[in-house]
């Protein structure tokens, strides 16, 4: 089973099939794709099926951080980030070298002496919190920074910004790509991975859910999928499949809004990334390749869960930050994308509390016979969450289930990633490129670089870069469609590629060379080309005009003016 165009008509036969699974998964980012791979891993058959596109939502709209929560220790939270800080040492050695890498932040200091003892402790004891027993962290250790020395790394940074630093590190993610891998390590695993096919309803056997309806949003056909046990992982989504199942919710997921800016390398002279205090949380400045991220927002949000949206407010705020701290200051015109992303928050038994305050763990619930949620969380422990739902699922089914090994499973791309990576100007000569251009390859695909490579030497234009995405090779376009399950232009440029948030005109003149290379893999006549880059443009431009508007229900009507309001 692959997320090929053939594999995808393959995985839709065996669901409409009949045959009973052992598990279905509801919902398609990181949370529901590590909880298919979990499953499946046990010997277990799995399904899942995700409504849009896999990583649409949450997961493709983080800060990107795999981390232990900082933050938290102030609420001495100690198990939360110790759980955190072992899994973020998983994911660096064992899970996807490849994909997550260290980061360097600094966090400046600004009061008196007992501020430095203060952040100190806490960052010595985030240090100590992610040693395991008899391993390393995988990290390199803290330092305490003068002002000199932080300006040193920093000098965009405002003097009168900070009497002094402290430099720690933390990990980040390609979080559209690191869930891509897991549902195309679970379908090589053996588990049917279907996108764009959305559960309508439940199937029941008495009390007991039995299985879901669904429609395949590309064909429109009607779907009874069976299954001894069904997995809801919708992340703000989970209030609706609990209502599918009749259940009143002992899960309640508010949903928190949070924005990030996307500005070019050189407008901010820095090697090192920032974390900064606010009144209402904190703001991230994260390097992010040829660009930095800046972010984010925390509030409540009760629109369009698809596809919320950043008002002309949520700008400002983020540059009236960034912009108090930094010797030059960002404008509009530095700008050169923005994303949205809505936090499944547990409400708990505060439904009225301000999002910054609710609980980032997670609860796994039984709803109904047949069917268990899982919601809460954040994506650095989405394999605790996958592991504990499966845990919990099981035990409808019998003792005879293996225990979760997830911990010891490389994704797709991390086995042999060390050895290729050691030398890419060598694989970079057998088919052409220059060895920037590998190690750029060996970052987003590790050692999947490979497949990319054979099938430049079987087409050589594959090689070329794609005019408007900041260095893109043809070949990701046609690797996209071809194994990684992107069926739209939308899928390819905003999730396969950042194209839609890391370039200037977020990826409009991209569209139709992009739509060229895809049209022949996915059997597209020259009016679905149109159609196609046609919605793409109408979703830049609906997503540009909601970010003049003042407030969140303006900026909604205008975000969803687009063409692309199912997708």
């Amino acid at each position: 089973m692959t997320l090929s165009p053939a594999g995808r008509a393959a995985a839709l036969e065996r669901l409409r099939s009949g045959a009973t699974l052992d598990v279905l998964v509801v919902g398609g980012g990181v949370v529901g794709c590590g909880t298919a791979l979990d499953a499946v891993t046990r010997g277990l058959s799995t399904g899942l099926v995700e409504a849009r596109d896999f990583a649409s939502g949450t997961s493709s709209r983080s800060s990107k951080l795999i981390h232990g929560g900082l933050r938290y220790l102030e609420m001495l939270d100690f198990g939360l980030v110790h759980e955190a800080l072992q899994e973020r040492r998983l994911l660096l050695r064992t899970i996807a070298p490849h994909l997550v890498r260290p980061v360097s932040f600094i966090y400046p200091l600004t009061k008196p002496a007992w501020e430095r003892f203060y952040v100190g402790s806490g960052v010595a004891l985030y240090d100590g919190l992610a040693f395991g027993v008899g391993q390393s962290s995988g990290m390199p250790h803290h330092k305490h920074l003068t002002k000199r020395s932080a300006l040193a790394l920093m000098p965009s940074l405002k003097p009168t910004a900070l009497t002094g630093a402290v430099q720690y590190y933390d990990a980040q993610v390609d979080d559209a790509r690191f869930v891509l891998e897991l549902a195309r390590t679970a379908t090589r695993y053996g588990a049917t991975c279907v996108n764009r096919v959305a559960m309508t309803g439940v199937l029941r056997d008495g009390d007991a859910v039995s299985g879901i309806r669904a429609k395949d949003h590309e064909t429109g056909e009607e779907l009874e999928i069976r299954a001894r046990q069904v997995i809801g992982a919708a992340g703000v989504w989970t209030d609706e499949i609990e209502a599918f199942a009749g259940a009143s919710g002992p899960l309640k997921v508010q949903a928190s809004k949070g924005i990030h800016l996307v500005v070019p390398r050189d407008r901010i002279d820095s090697q090192t990334g920032v974390i900064l205090r606010t009144d209402k949380s904190v703001l991230f400045i994260i390097p992010w390749d040829e660009h930095w991220l800046i972010g984010t927002t925390d509030t409540p949000w009760d629109l369009d869960l698809a596809h919320p949206a950043a008002t002309r407010a949520d700008i400002d705020y983020l540059l009236g930050l960034v912009n108090d701290v930094l010797v030059t200051p960002l404008t509009d015109e530095d700008i050169d994308g923005v994303f949205v992303g809505l936090r499944p928050l547990l409400t708990g038994e505060a439904p009225d509390a301000s999002t910054a305050k609710l609980s980032r763990e997670h609860i796994v619930a039984r709803v109904a016979p047949g069917m268990v949620v899982v919601a809460g969380g954040k994506y650095t422990t989405y394999r605790v969450m996958a592991k504990d739902a499966v845990d919990l699922a099981v035990e409808e089914l019998g003792p005879s289930v293996a225990p979760c090994r997830t911990q010891e499973i490389p994704l797709v791309g991390a086995r042999g990633y060390d050895g290729v990576a050691a030398r890419p100007e060598l694989l970079a000569a057998t088919c052409g490129l220059d060895p920037d251009q590998m190690e750029r390859l060996l970052e987003r695909y590790g050692s999947l670089v490979h497949e990319l490579v054979a099938l430049m030497n079987v087409d050589p234009a594959l090689r070329e870069e794609v005019p408007g995405t900041e260095g893109h090779l043809a070949v990701e376009i046609a690797y996209a469609v071809a194994q990684e399950g992107a069926l739209h232009l939308t899928d390819v440029l905003t999730r396969r590629t950042r194209v839609s948030i890391e370039a200037r005109d977020r990826g409009i003149e991209a569209a139709p060379h992009a739509a060229a290379i895809v049209a022949p893999i996915l059997g597209w006549d020259d009016a679905r080309v149109e159609e196609e880059v046609a919605i793409y443009r109408g979703r830049v431009l609906a997503e540009t005009a909601s970010q003049r508007m003042p407030d969140d229900a303006a900026a909604q009507a205008a975000r969803d003016a687009g063409p692309d309001a199912a997708l």
